[in-house]
């Protein structure tokens, strides 16, 4: 079969990069190398399930050789677009659950104006619009959700045979291999932000809701918990922590710079956006790592929001520390001429996570290899699989 042809090349790859990491050339960098191998994965992953069940093995085998030709930049503006075509579809089906009016709410986020909203940049005269929602609860939306893209998702007490394993994410229905499955949500902190993350530097002693990206952007979804059953403005509920300086160090060049980036950040901590917190998918943070003789079933994906998408911002549970949207250079463009088109796009990005399928699902519990490679923090419940990095453990 097709997929069974891309999972062998997935096993091929695998192997490469395991030969790679013990290269003295290679092995100073396995964060790359993992980065690398990911991205990889899930060009393919999301590739395929964009083709849609009706692919035929053609189709598959097309994917796998460009794979095979791609560069890696390539590869990682592919999987932007698949992940951005599947986002856009599921924003559309929430639209469709709760809005009142989809053209009179469409009209008002593009008013002229609507640019300073959409950035956060508002006075206290001008804040942001909540659009006028159907009164449903975050259960009956989960429900219609499922009826339109054919899952959703559950939280309950997880099935993993340990003690501390706690309350488990569900997927109900069925999904394919490639499928957004969830959301990371929470308050997004670049690494020049860090020491206002809540319990800074020990940030991890008791919040164990963090993940961390490649690129080092380290996401909080402790205040998000378990959303709520309104749309409202969410400023993530976090507080900026007066950063203590030696008053006695002198005033070098380095110090200088110290003092600057130790001011309170004043109105840039106060960062708030119109959020649905009634967002079935927005529980990627109750993903627990497999138990004994269990493997992962999804990983993570970095997935770039472009923030000027007014339309869609409602559905992505993020709010980013420090207003600090990135300046996205790029472009939207499919390598496959039957998915999607090619559109540029210079914009502000909100620099999210999801959680990608890595195999065909149908009501079970989802796992993600938690990769926590710090020995010394190592938990009881923690089964070592056969990756590199963390994810979850501030490090």
């Amino acid at each position: 079969m097709a997929f069974s042809k891309m999972m062998f090349l997935f096993s091929k790859f695998q192997q490469g990069v395991g030969i790679l990491a013990k290269s003295t050339t290679f092995a100073k960098s396995p964060r790359q190398l993992q980065f690398e191998a990911d991205i990889n994965k899930l060009f393919m992953f999301t590739s395929y399930n964009r083709l849609g069940r009706n692919a035929e093995e053609a189709d598959a085998e097309e994917i796998i050789e460009i794979a095979g030709k791609a560069t890696l930049f390539e590869q990682q503006k592919q999987v932007q677009e698949n992940i951005h075509y599947q986002v856009q579809n599921f924003c559309s089906s929430m639209d469709e659950i709760l809005l009142t009016d989809i053209d009179k709410t469409k009209e008002e986020l593009n008013k002229p104006g609507s640019e300073s909203r959409r950035d956060n940049n508002v006075s206290a005269a001008d804040k942001p619009i909540v659009p006028e929602t159907k009164p449903l609860k975050l259960a009956e939306v989960s429900h219609r959700l499922k009826d339109r893209i054919g899952y959703t998702l559950q939280i309950k007490p997880s099935l993993i045979p340990h003690k501390d394993a706690g309350q488990g994410c569900f997927i109900e229905g069925e999904a394919d291999v490639g499928a957004v499955l969830a959301f990371y949500p929470g308050v997004i902190y670049s690494p020049a932000f860090y020491r206002y993350i809540p319990g800074y530097p020990n940030v991890d002693a008791q919040n164990s809701y963090l993940i961390t990206g490649y690129d080092g952007t380290v996401i909080n979804a402790q205040p998000w918990g378990r959303g709520g059953e309104s749309r409202e403005v969410w400023n993530g509920s976090f507080t900026t922590p007066e950063i203590r300086t030696d008053t006695t160090t002198a005033e070098n060049g380095s110090s200088k710079v110290w003092k600057m980036l130790s001011r309170p950040l004043g109105d840039l901590g106060s960062v708030e956006a119109v959020l649905e917190m009634r967002n079935p998918l927005a529980f990627g943070h109750f993903i627990n790592h497999p138990g004994k003789d269990m493997e992962p079933n999804v990983m993570m994906c970095p997935y770039d929001f472009p923030l000027p998408e007014t339309e869609m911002r409602a559905y992505i549970p993020n709010v980013a520390f420090g207003n600090t949207g990135d300046i996205k250079m790029g472009r939207f463009g499919s390598f496959l001429s039957r998915t999607g088109n090619n559109s540029s796009l210079d914009a502000r990005v909100l620099k999210t996570l999801v959680l990608v399928a890595t195999k065909a699902l149908c009501n079970e519990e989802l796992m993600l290899n938690d990769r926590l490679s710090n020995s010394e923090k190592r938990l009881e419940w923690y089964i070592p699989l056969d990756e590199q990095e963390d994810r979850r453990e501030w490090s």
